[in-house]
C-alpha cells in the first residue's frame, strides 16, 4: 500500500513519467541518478528535472559525490517517505473540505440549468437573467440536487479511506524513525558510557602511579635522610 500511495505523489507532482521513482528509490540509502535514469528510459537531464521537481516540495533529498578522475559531480537521490505522506495527507484534507463545502451548497443553496446548453446557474445568476439562459434564451429549470450531494458524498468517503490508509502508512513510517533514533541514542550512550569508564580507569590509573610516585620519593627521601645521619655520626 505504501508503495500504491508514493506513486500516486509522484504522479500528482511529475505526471505518469515519474511514477517508477516510488520503486526506485529506497527511503533507506541513496541512488546513483545514472541508474535512475537507465531505469526511467530517460536522458539524465530529464531525469534530473522530474528529481528537482519533486525536490522542490522537500520529498525527495540528495547528496552530491565529485569524480576525481573527470572532476564532475553525481547526484544521489533519496525518497523522503514521511514527508510524501504529509504532503499527500495535506492534500486529501484540502480536497475533503472542498467537497464537505460543496455538499453544503447544495444542500441549502439551490441551482438552476440549461437543459438544452446543459449550463448550470446558481440562484442569483438565474435571478440576474430573469431565469432565461443567457447562451440561448430558453427558460431554466431548477436542478435536483440529489444525484450531485450523493455522488458528492461517496466521493467523500473515498477520500476518508484513502486518508486512514495515508495516517496508518504514516503512523508506521514514524514508529519506524523511532525506532532508529531510540538505537542510535542507545547506540551513543552506550559510547558515552564506555568513554566514562575509560576515564575512570585512566583516572584511577593516574592516581595509583602519582601514589607509587609519591611512596618513592618518601623512601628516597627517607633514605637520604638516613645517609646524611650515618655521615654525620662518623664525622663526629
Amino acid at each position: 500500500m505504501l508503495k500504491k500511495l508514493l506513486k500516486e505523489i509522484m504522479v500528482l507532482i511529475s505526471g505518469k513519467q515519474a511514477e517508477p521513482i516510488a520503486d526506485l528509490l529506497d527511503g533507506k540509502k541513496y541512488t546513483n541518478e545514472f541508474l535512475i535514469a537507465k531505469k526511467l528510459d530517460l536522458t539524465i537531464n530529464q531525469t534530473r528535472n522530474i528529481l528537482y521537481k519533486i525536490s522542490d516540495h522537500g520529498l525527495v533529498s540528495f547528496i552530491r559525490k565529485k569524480d576525481k578522475r573527470k572532476g564532475w559531480y553525481t547526484y544521489f537521490w533519496k525518497i523522503e517517505i514521511s514527508k510524501c505522506l504529509e504532503f499527500l495527507r495535506t492534500l486529501l484534507v484540502k480536497k475533503m473540505d472542498q467537497l464537505s463545502h460543496h455538499i453544503k451548497s447544495r444542500e441549502t443553496k439551490e441551482f438552476y440549468t440549461c437543459e438544452k446548453c446543459n449550463i448550470e446557474f446558481t440562484e442569483e445568476t438565474a435571478l440576474l437573467h430573469d431565469f432565461m439562459c443567457n447562451e440561448c434564451g430558453e427558460i431554466v429549470t431548477r436542478k435536483d440536487n440529489t444525484p450531485v450531494i450523493k455522488e458528492y458524498n461517496r466521493e467523500l468517503e473515498k477520500l476518508k479511506r484513502e486518508l486512514a490508509l495515508v495516517d496508518e502508512e504514516l503512523k508506521l513510517e514514524k514508529e519506524k524513525i523511532e525506532k532508529v533514533k531510540m538505537k542510535e541514542f542507545k547506540k551513543s550512550e552506550k559510547i558515552r558510557e564506555e568513554e566514562k569508564a575509560k576515564k575512570k580507569i585512566a583516572s584511577a590509573k593516574k592516581r595509583a602511579e602519582n601514589k607509587e610516585a609519591k611512596k618513592k620519593l618518601e623512601k628516597k627521601e627517607t633514605e637520604e635522610k638516613s645517609s646524611k645521619t650515618k655521615t654525620s655520626k662518623k664525622k663526629k
